[in-house]
């Protein structure tokens, strides 16, 4: 196309030329002979092409409703805001015919269907049958430890409860724990159930401690086994551990309240004996009235076969008739309450125990028990 020099527009529009002999394009500057025109012109300034536009459309839209058998479409949005759609009203579908569509990106987003899974109602009954196996595992496991024959020397003495399995070995690099007489320094040491293992002097049991509170009923007697076949406390904790239990103390048939039962030999000379100082209250009812001269000579210690019972503190409970007494003592003498009052010319008619070294029968019906927890364990090691 030529331009007029002064003014500077082009004379003629534009035009391309087509051989159709050999296919060749010919020169574009000029209409040189031979050259036909396009069908159609260029468009003006501002104007599109909307023919050959709608037959690309058209092309492409044929495809996709052959592939989708739709006629219409909507635009894929991917605002974050909005909500997303796949390219199409109804793209394919997984897993048959579903009112929504499936969308791979909602489903990582949401989490919920990670790897497969579903949401379902019962998903609080999936974690009490979780809990519920690991609570059967870890029983499991301590069967398997109990019915083992040879056990490693530091888990001997971890499960003692002297210390942990780390600190064992390190007692027993020391020579600090014989066997069957011997001090044994060898790490990995395999010990048997039979055998006499010794630490400080004195004997340990390869059991993990055990820490029982029963609430103890009327009519069972403090014992692990009684020849004339009456009922004992064992026969409440059968299913507390899988360990041998033995009641720290004692209290008579017909006495009732806390009581500790464990396999923890150290623990139990040590609630047991007198210098360690554990109080113990209990909760007596009377045949009739205490009168204040006889509490006060109770109050000051009463001469029984054994010496003098000192007790630490005595008062009328208060809101209850003045039969009701309560009492806190440290010593362990047999029937010690009963005889007090006895020999004074009273006579107990009920005798309850309600704490024992700190302990309590709170939350604990009668004939039910429960395990203490770690820092209640804790307060007792610290007595």
């Amino acid at each position: 196309m030529s331009r007029d020099n002064n003014s500077g527009r082009p004379k003629k529009p534009r035009s391309s030329t087509r051989n159709n002999s050999d296919g060749s394009r010919a020169s574009r500057s000029g209409n040189s002979s031979g050259s036909k025109p396009f069908k159609k012109p260029f468009p003006k300034a501002g104007e599109r092409n909307s023919d050959s536009r709608k037959s690309s459309d058209t092309s492409y839209q044929a495809r996709m409703d052959k592939k989708y058998s739709k006629t219409e479409q909507e635009p894929f949005i991917s605002s974050p805001g909005e909500e997303k759609k796949p390219f199409g009203k109804s793209a394919p579908q997984r897993g048959g015919s579903r009112g929504k569509s499936f969308d791979t990106r909602d489903k990582y987003e949401r989490g919920s269907l990670k790897y497969g899974k579903r949401p379902s109602a019962d998903g609080e009954k999936r974690q009490d049958k979780a809990k519920s196996f690991v609570q059967k595992r870890r029983l499991n496991k301590i069967e398997k430890d109990v019915h083992k024959d040879t056990i490693r020397l530091n888990k001997y003495i971890a499960n003692s409860g002297i210390c942990s399995r780390r600190e064992a070995d390190e007692l027993i690099v020391q020579g600090l724990v014989e066997v069957n007489g011997k001090v044994v320094t060898e790490m990995g040491y395999q010990v048997e159930k039979t055998d006499k293992v010794v630490f400080d002097g004195q004997n340990i049991t390869p059991e993990k401690p055990v820490y029982v509170l029963l609430n103890k009923p009327k009519g069972y007697i403090s014992t692990t086994k009684d020849d004339k076949a009456r009922k004992t406390v064992m026969d409440l904790v059968a299913n507390a551990s899988p360990y041998r239990l033995f009641p720290v103390g004692r209290l008579d048939r017909s006495t009732t309240g806390v009581i500790l039962l464990t396999n923890d030999g150290h623990m139990t000379k040590k609630l047991t004996h007198p210098s360690f100082d554990a109080k113990k209250i209990y909760h007596v009812t009377l045949d009739k009235k205490l009168s204040h001269e006889d509490m006060k000579l109770i109050a000051e210690g009463i001469r029984l076969d054994e010496g003098v019972a000192v007790v630490d503190q005595i008062s009328f409970i208060e809101g209850k008739p003045k039969n009701e007494i309560g009492i806190e003592i440290h010593i362990g003498w047999n029937r010690v309450i009963r005889r007090i009052f006895q020999r004074l010319g009273y006579e107990v008619e009920a005798l309850d125990r309600v704490m024992f070294a700190g302990l309590t029968k709170k939350n604990i019906k009668r004939g039910h028990w429960r395990i203490l927890t770690e820092l209640e364990v804790n307060n007792l090691k610290m007595l």
